[in-house]
């Protein structure tokens, strides 16, 4: 005994016969029972001329405001997160807590636009009434009767939507926002601080400073690596390259890792006899040794390479190329201005420098002060 019912899942309706028959496109399904949403969705809010369940508004309305306030010290908590701890060992550029500050950083930002999102949608389906808007399109300038209506009409959805007479959601909406206004002037400082005079020193001037201030000439060069202090005579072979730091630098655990970058130098023994000293730099060299920013101006590589036939300093990312017996200028490359020069001295058989570099050090678009 055959059945009229399709079990295939054809889509296929019962023909009067019993076989199957196709269905037309864009013929409605004979099964309009089935919908998609109930007729009666507990979940929307009330329509035209209903009026809220006070005792479901009021519970949905302290839920949208717990939200509202977990969005404020999500705010709070990023802001002082990255103001106060972030600072700490060297900042939150630091190498060491770059991953533990976008982790935090970006949870407490994720939480806070998440609770501030969750309690608005909450408001809107459970607190808020709807009814049907009609826009009507009309001259560009409207008339007074037109201008009358839009105030009340604006008046009453600030009625329908709860704002004017639930003082609470009010309150906190504001408070949860306001972090977030703030958020945006706080991440500024991402670009970087305020050059100010700042960028106008590197360490070598604190060093002679304190330096002067115990009675010294000036502040001793030590060798990068193994921070021995270096003498006239252990660097009296014409050709020779070594890169140099200010003594105490590395005992300083007060100044971060690119401070200790602005402060490489180089230092470089020219013969006395092809030296050409820049004018007012004549007492700036010891017997043709003389010291050069190790940063390239150009996009700040480290100038590291020397020949010593031809006395020219090379920097291997872009082809750079310095005198360094005519005060570090440019020769080739694309570097717009020559290697800042160190004044240097000797006291008591060591090698010192005697101030900062004159000029900010680094590329010419970088730390100019």
């Amino acid at each position: 005994m055959s059945d009229n019912k399709d079990t295939t899942g054809s889509g296929r309706e019962p023909s009067e016969d019993g076989g199957a028959r196709e269905r037309v496109v864009g013929t409605p399904s004979p099964a309009v029972e089935k919908q998609l949403l109930a007729s009666e969705d507990v979940s929307a809010p009330a329509g035209a001329g209903q009026e809220l369940d006070e005792r479901s508004a009021k519970r949905a309305e302290r839920i949208v405001a717990l939200f509202f306030l977990l969005a404020f010290a999500g705010s709070v908590a990023f802001i002082a997160y990255y103001i106060g701890w972030s600072g700490r060992d060297g900042g939150m550029h630091g190498i060491h807590r770059a991953k533990e500050s976008n982790l935090w950083l970006g949870s407490m930002m994720a939480l806070s636009f998440l609770a501030l999102a969750i309690g608005v949608t909450i408001w809107v389906r459970r607190l808020m009434t709807s009814k049907p808007i009609v826009q009507e399109r009309h001259d560009h300038r409207a008339p007074e009767e037109t201008r009358q209506a839009f105030t009340r009409d604006f008046l009453e959805g600030a009625e329908d939507s709860g704002i004017t007479k639930r003082p609470l959601l009010r309150r906190t909406l504001l408070l949860a926002a306001a972090p977030l206004g703030l958020a945006p002037l706080v991440l500024l400082r991402d670009l970087g601080p305020l050059p100010e005079k700042r960028l106008r020193h590197t360490f070598w001037g604190e060093a002679v400073k304190k330096a002067k201030e115990e009675g010294k000439k000036g502040v001793r060069l030590v060798v990068d690596g193994t921070n021995k202090p270096l003498k006239v005579s252990d660097f009296s072979s014409p050709g020779a390259m070594i890169t140099v730091l200010p003594e105490g630098i590395e005992e300083d655990a007060h100044h971060p890792l690119n401070e200790i970058a602005k402060a490489v130098t180089i230092l470089i023994n020219v013969p006395a006899d092809q030296f050409k000293p820049a004018k007012g730099r004549e007492n700036w060299h010891v017997g043709g040794i003389v010291a050069y920013s190790k940063i390239c101006t150009h996009v700040g590589c480290p100038a590291a390479l020397y020949e010593q036939t031809t006395h020219h300093i090379l920097c291997p990312c872009h082809q750079s190329t310095f005198d360094a017996t005519d005060a570090a200028k440019v020769v080739f490359g694309p570097a717009a201005r020559a290697l800042p020069q160190l004044p240097l001295s000797v006291e008591n058989g060591y090698l010192v420098a005697t101030d900062d570099f004159p000029e900010p050090i680094g590329p010419s678009f970088w730390e100019r002060g």
